[in-house]
């Protein structure tokens, strides 16, 4: 394998427990950028001595602008910021890519399996698809797919980890947190770096065709919104309708359709 994809958040590092400790502008927020970057890190140099050679990496936590680049191997590109394209957090994803990561991935807005747990951002308390609440993760798995790549690794809280199977069974995964109501119990940070690094390697020694994500047939996406005023703003994008006064929906059997939908409406 040549060319990697690798999508990295926050909210699913080892640790994090706390909005203020995903801020850049808070002190607490230092430690938690350094600990995204060697997470990231690991799965990048695994991937090199694994043979890839090019690598683009996302930084697709809050403004873009977490990862410090100096830490990643010389093969790792970053792109920092916001294309503001309905690709959203997987920004440059190519069919010329041959495997995504997700790394520091959290579970979806309505569960409990993370104390941080959202979907794009705390606006909304749930967003599904086909009837199931949906993670970040499923949305970049899906785009992922729109693509044609495989998604290879998944590492997060257990919970999100524990949704991957039914995703695709063979997307290696890695717990490296565990929610508890409002707190969560971690690993330590250089056990999570290690399990990540041999994930990567396992993942990348498979074969990707067994772990491309197959797309439904169709899809029908609500947004419920914490706000009502929300939901009516949304009403007024193209084919979306209104499900309640907190609620949108929207339905297409065309992914790309649904990701701009996301986009605009989300």
């Amino acid at each position: 394998m040549d060319r990697l994809y690798v999508s990295a958040d926050i909210e699913g590092v080892c640790g994090i427990v706390d909005w203020k400790e995903t801020e850049i502008g808070e002190a607490q927020g230092a430690y938690f950028r350094a600990e995204m970057t060697s997470e990231v890190a690991a799965a990048c140099e695994a991937a090199v001595a694994s043979g890839v050679t090019d690598i683009l990496v996302k930084d697709a936590h809050g403004s873009g602008r977490s990862i410090d680049p100096s830490r990643l191997p010389r093969e790792a590109r970053v792109l920092r910021a916001w294309t503001r394209d309905p690709y959203v957090m997987m920004a440059g994803l190519e069919p010329s890519h041959e495997g995504v990561f997700f790394i520091g991935y959290h579970s979806a807005a309505g569960t409990a399996g993370s104390p941080l747990a959202h979907t794009m951002d705390t606006n909304n308390v749930a967003v599904r698809i086909n009837g199931e609440l949906a993670s970040e993760f499923l949305i970049n798995a899906y785009i992922a797919a729109h693509v044609g790549v495989p998604v290879l690794l998944l590492a997060g809280d257990a919970a999100l980890c524990a949704t991957a199977a039914s995703v695709n069974p063979n997307i290696r995964t890695v717990a490296v947190s565990e929610g508890r109501g409002n707190a969560s119990i971690s690993i330590h940070p250089a056990l999570a770096q290690e399990r990540i690094a041999a994930a990567a390697a396992d993942a990348l020694a498979a074969d990707p065709r067994r772990m491309l994500v197959e797309l439904p047939a169709s899809f029908d996406v609500s947004i419920h919104f914490k706000q009502h005023w929300l939901a009516n703003r949304g009403s007024y994008y193209p084919g979306a309708r209104r499900l309640g006064a907190h609620e949108v929906g929207f339905s297409s059997k065309d992914w790309g359709a649904v990701m701009a939908f996301l986009f605009f409406v989300l």
